[in-house]
């Protein structure tokens, strides 16, 4: 399933935006807008990000103060600091990273210069993949006057791969090899770039860096929830509604952003969490909250905030197209890795068609719990979870899949290449 309809784009109903701004923006609008204020003191503005509680929006989630307090420490002790803004939206069912660096550039650029500001750095890098995404950056760079940035900044453009955006395989890229994983440790606020401590930020969640420069923590907080605060970017597809992307606070009803979407709840039979990442969860999301620890309650994860909202596609065929996903896309340099995407795949792909066993299904449970954390990087843990909530999630479905009675599947499975795509073509308006 691939969306090749324009993109709608939206904020929340009665919320004033903070990303999504009518683009594509330049600097002088940009600049009139309050951005790119000099950073008078950065100790002050990185005490504003803890005070915030920002958490990075590129999937894990991790606290932005905490990521940039420990490569400015690091830093101290060695020969300088690299940042790196994270464009390379490798999850194929999110399109947040490519809209905000096609529409809003400069709102990222300025987030860069203010990370790199905090943590000392000597060397900033756009990393991308998205042809359009590069244009804008490097039209954006253009009109940068030339005093603007302490840091010079470079955009560095690399094949799109699910494994591209993984901090290690950046680093990779930008130290001159190819775009996979390496082993860790070091972690690249240990040692990264040219060997310096190294600060890998999402390019949304260096937007909204730039926010809390403009506004500060007590505004950002006014949105959002305590543990989960301000908004965030959720990339929705499925249902059989055009793609879309709103800006959210966190802590919104599900049912409400189905409403909005225009999905009845009666019809959602679960949903695909954080893009691919975080797996399958069933009906139980209609009544939960947009929040990492409501849905973290659940078994899975709000990752990038990309859902796929699942209604007539049967769960056990999703799972086996996003299986087979991972089995092409894994970076084919760790064992565990390279077979055990193959093998649940293998399964999953059996369960769909009505050939699988219950041995089969055993196997796939078994190997969901013990190749977690076998990789370099964590592409085998997403297809452990996916594998891990179908199995957990949709006991009913597998049991039927198991009998080949699934009524759903036997008028013609659901396969995709990239499930719930929003293609690089798409229209962002």
């Amino acid at each position: 399933m691939t969306m090749t309809a324009e993109l709608t784009v939206a904020a929340w109903p009665g919320l004033t935006p903070r990303l999504l701004r009518v683009g594509p923006e330049g600097f002088a609008d940009y600049r009139h807008a309050g951005g790119y204020a000099p950073l008078a003191d950065p100790d002050h503005l990185l005490s504003e990000v803890e005070a915030s509680g920002l958490l990075g929006r590129g999937g894990a989630a991790f606290p932005m103060a905490v990521k940039l307090r420990t490569v400015r420490d690091n830093g101290a002790e060695a020969t300088g600091t690299v940042v790196i803004a994270n464009g390379e939206e490798g999850e194929p069912a999110s399109i947040k990273d490519r809209w905000l660096l096609r529409n809003r550039p400069h709102v990222v650029l300025d987030g860069l210069r203010l990370a790199a500001g905090i943590v000392g750095a000597d060397r900033t890098v756009v990393y991308v993949s998205d042809a359009a995404a590069a244009d804008s950056v490097e039209r954006a760079l253009a009109e940068l006057p030339g005093d603007l940035t302490e840091a010079p900044v470079e955009l560095l453009t690399v094949a799109a791969g699910y494994v591209a955006g993984e901090e290690t395989a950046a680093v990779h890229v930008v130290n001159g090899g190819p775009a996979k994983p390496t082993d860790k440790p070091p972690r690249p606020f240990e040692e990264g770039v040219a060997g310096k401590p190294t600060l890998i930020s999402n390019v949304e969640t260096l937007a909204h860096l730039a926010y809390l420069h403009q506004h500060g923590a007590e505004s950002f907080r006014e949105l959002g929830t305590d543990a989960s605060p301000g908004t965030f970017l959720a990339t929705i597809t499925g249902g059989g509604r055009a793609p879309a992307l709103y800006e959210l606070p966190h802590g919104v009803a599900f049912a409400d952003l189905l409403t909005v979407h225009g999905v009845s709840p009666e019809h959602v039979r679960g949903a695909l969490m954080g893009g691919y990442f975080a797996g399958l969860v069933n009906r139980d999301i209609v009544g939960a909250t947009l929040d990492h620890e409501s849905v973290r309650a659940l078994g899975s994860g709000l990752g990038c905030g990309a859902i796929g909202i699942l209604t007539a596609d049967c769960p056990v065929a999703v799972a086996a197209s996003v299986l087979a996903y991972f089995d092409r896309e894994n970076a084919g340099q760790c064992g565990s890795c390279f077979n055990g995407t193959a093998a649940m795949a293998a399964v999953a792909t059996g369960l769909r068609d009505g050939v699988a066993t219950e041995e089969d299904v055993d196997r796939l449970k078994r190997w969901s719990v013990v190749l977690r954390g076998r990789g370099a990087c964590a592409t085998l843990d997403g297809a452990a979870n996916v594998a891990a909530s179908l199995l957990a999630r949709f006991p009913d479905e597998v049991q039927r899949h198991l009998e080949n009675s699934c009524q759903t599947c036997l008028s013609g499975a659901f396969t995709a290449a990239r499930p719930y795509e929003v293609e690089s073509g798409v229209v962002l308006v």
